[in-house]
């Protein structure tokens, strides 16, 4: 067994040659640059690639394995230089009835084995999507429809970025997943926290006690790559052992979960449209104090205090720690050059985050730079929460 860096969602920006796949997303996000990043820079060993269904996509994959850089393997997944197994994924958005009656919608992480598998569901589900070239479009079913045809071909899904107040589940469709899988919720073994939650917040809804808790980046960016993490016990890199992790199987299992501390996130907090800032207080909160107006998007902490049904956060035993980390884009006064200074010397992010000493750091970019990171990394930061799609700030005391 080996402990294995793994990062589930990450968006493709543009094809290879151009064309729009994920909008919102940087041209240098294409399936061979997201590989190398992975191998070269960020020491991930797992990413999951989640746009692997438009047939732009799948035509630069099929492309990419001709190279010969890369080749798929028996248990699934692509396997890059020996270094990088990528798992091909779909991010779908459903169509689901929320607790009030109204249309909501969700995010849903559909992974496959096999690029035969993710080119027959992309087939299957232009039957529900009016542009199977983009990512994340909005699908004309519910999840609990989704779960069978995913099955259909091999695949796994489990809830994308559970808590936000946009596209997602508890965020603006349920209190309750089993309410929208139903029966099929046995088939939800594992959830994503999104930037803005953690496992102490999620552990205050007694449903997802028996689920496995991912922190991914959902990059939109190549620097943002491993923002968010998992530490992953496995006996080799592929689809098969990954899923025996998400199941705690055979003594596969996920090990940590590294994330942002949640204030650093986008949603973290309630925030006033009409003031246009956070608000801090006592969680729930659904009216600003300043202007008493409820023109208001809830934050991932409000949302969860306002549906949980445990008084206190109590994690099962078998729970992974989870580790607050400060990736090198979010360390203030940490431009783009000093980073590639330090990835040049250190090899990758994951060696700078988690093994270099504050000495070998200091004598790189000097003592100031060096302070900052450690700082970081120990903790020993000043976080004004985020809200509305606004990050968090952090400063070094």
């Amino acid at each position: 067994m080996e402990e294995i860096f793994a990062d589930l969602h990450v968006h493709i920006g543009r094809s290879e040659n151009g064309k729009p796949i994920k909008i919102t997303a940087a041209r240098s996000l294409n399936f061979a640059n997201i590989a190398k990043e992975c191998s070269d820079r960020k020491g991930i060993q797992i990413v999951g690639i989640i746009d692997c269904a438009s047939p732009y996509v799948i035509e630069d994959i099929e492309k990419f394995l001709k190279t010969g850089e890369a080749y798929e393997i028996e248990d699934g997944g692509i396997i890059y230089k020996d270094k990088v197994c990528i798992i091909l994924g779909s991010e779908i958005e459903t169509s689901e009835i929320n607790d009030e009656g109204k249309t909501g919608s969700a995010h849903n992480l559909c992974y496959f084995p096999r690029l035969s598998d993710i080119k027959a569901f992309s087939k299957e589900m232009s039957k529900y999507i009016k542009n199977i070239t983009l990512s994340s479009q909005r699908a004309c079913i519910s999840a609990y429809d989704l779960v069978d045809i995913v099955e259909k071909f091999n695949g796994i899904l489990i809830p994308a970025h559970a808590f936000t107040p946009h596209k997602s589940f508890y965020g603006n469709c349920t209190s309750s997943l089993k309410r929208i899988f139903k029966e099929r919720f046995d088939k939800i073994f594992a959830i994503e926290l999104g930037l803005s939650a953690d496992t102490y917040l999620a552990d205050q809804i007694s449903e997802l006690e028996t689920r496995t808790f991912l922190t991914n980046s959902d990059a939109h960016s190549l620097p943002k790559i491993a923002r968010e993490y998992n530490k992953l016990l496995l006996e080799d890199i592929s689809f098969k052992e990954l899923l025996k992790a998400l199941k705690n199987e055979d003594g596969r299992k996920i090990v940590t979960n590294y994330g942002l501390d949640p204030k650093l996130g986008k949603y973290h907090r309630t925030y006033c449209e009409n003031c246009d800032c956070p608000i801090e207080g006592n969680p729930p909160i659904y009216e600003c104090p300043i202007c008493h107006g409820n023109n208001i998007t809830m934050g991932v902490l409000d949302r969860i205090v306002s549906i949980r049904d445990k008084n206190e956060s109590k994690s099962p035993a078998n729970r992974p720690a989870y580790v607050y980390q400060v990736p090198l884009t979010f360390v203030p006064g940490l431009g783009s050059k000093t980073i590639d200074k330090l990835l040049n010397t250190f090899e990758t992010e994951m060696n700078i985050l988690h093994k270099l000493s504050e000495d070998d750091i200091e004598a790189v970019v000097g003592q100031k730079v060096a302070k900052t990171i450690v700082s970081a990394r120990e903790g020993k930061v000043c976080i004004q929460s985020g809200g509305g799609g606004v990050y968090g700030k952090l400063t070094v005391g």
